[in-house]
């Protein structure tokens, strides 16, 4: 019996072409590649695939549920939809936290404008006005504003000034925001994490235009990148993801992770580079690979974190 691995991606070509490629190209027995091919979903029915490495349900609800119904039926999806579902980058920083990774200091806001089928009443547990004085004076400026649930660098503000805030958070809508402190670095890592295990370890630098981040001359100490490794393993672990970036502000040598909460990142070859881009390929290929040889029909393939096993022990993360 073929044991198929799908690919589920949207407007990208480059990574999923030759993720594809790269599989079939090693010839495993008993297990091929394609893009993944759906014409119905039915409750309870197996999708097909042994393996599915999800690049875009983040921005399709359809192709979400299908993912979950997929995953019930037995099929492993690289990431687990569930999860990936709960995340966001705020309860992120909050588990950084606890599990000494250092972060921005950081708070969540409340959306500026009403969300849609609320009112004034909706809201009578949210103090009015807010401690903005201690939200100011806990984060520091300049800050970062940023939405909490992710989206790339889209509606990314500079803050400069609680009057600066006031005027750009009007400008935010219904979108509910993070206001983070500024780490000014000396250097700065974009780190790929794949099957909770393997760690690519890329210099960028996000103040450059977006297609030379990934031209940055950093020389790391076989130290610092001990640690950057460490801190993207302990994330990933505790996260449950198969496949994400966290991206390592360097600041007085400490690494702060600043983003980590990408569980569908950039692998596209011309921002990445053909170096790492072939990394990402050829680690992901045989990543899949092994999660498809170790599958048993009617077992349950999710991967969850240790957060999660944690919580269901019934312990604390200390």
């Amino acid at each position: 019996m073929i044991k198929k691995i799908g690919i589920l991606f949207g407007k990208e070509r480059s990574f999923p072409e030759a993720f594809i490629q790269r599989v079939n190209e090693k010839n495993k027995k008993g297990i091929m590649a394609e893009a993944v091919q759906i014409d119905k979903v039915m409750q309870g029915e197996h999708s097909g695939y042994a393996v599915i490495i999800d690049r875009i349900s983040q921005d399709v609800p359809f192709y979400r549920a299908f993912l979950k119904n997929a995953a019930i039926s037995g099929t492993a999806i690289i990431n687990n939809p569930f999860w990936f579902s709960a995340d966001e980058k705020f309860f992120n920083n909050a588990l950084a936290t606890k599990i000494g990774v250092p972060v921005p200091k950081t708070v969540i806001l409340p959306s500026n404008q009403l969300p849609d089928d609320t009112s004034e009443a909706s809201f009578s547990n949210l103090t009015y006005p807010l401690d903005w004085e201690g939200i100011f004076n806990y984060v520091g400026f300049p800050a970062y504003m940023k939405p909490f649930a992710g989206g790339g660098w889209k509606n990314v503000y500079r803050i400069d000034s609680a009057e600066d805030f006031f005027e750009k958070h009007k400008q935010t809508g219904q979108l509910v925001m993070l206001l983070q402190e500024e780490i000014v670095f000396e250097e700065y890592y974009r780190c790929y994490c794949i099957g909770r295990k393997h760690v690519h370890i890329m210099p960028y630098e996000p103040r450059n235009p977006h297609h030379l981040r990934y031209v940055a001359n950093h020389n790391p100490s076989a130290e610092l990148l001990k640690t950057m490794e460490e801190i993207v393993l302990k994330i990933n672990n505790y996260l449950g993801y198969e496949f994400n970036t966290v991206e390592l502000a360097i600041r007085d040598g400490i690494p702060y992770a600043i983003d980590f909460c990408n569980p569908a990142p950039d692998a596209d070859l011309q921002s990445v580079g053909k170096n790492n881009f072939e990394w990402v390929v050829e680690t992901t290929a045989n990543y899949a690979i092994e999660v498809a040889e170790q599958m048993k029909k009617g077992k349950d393939s999710l991967s969850w974190g240790d957060y999660v096993a944690t919580s269901v022990q019934g312990k604390l993360l200390q």
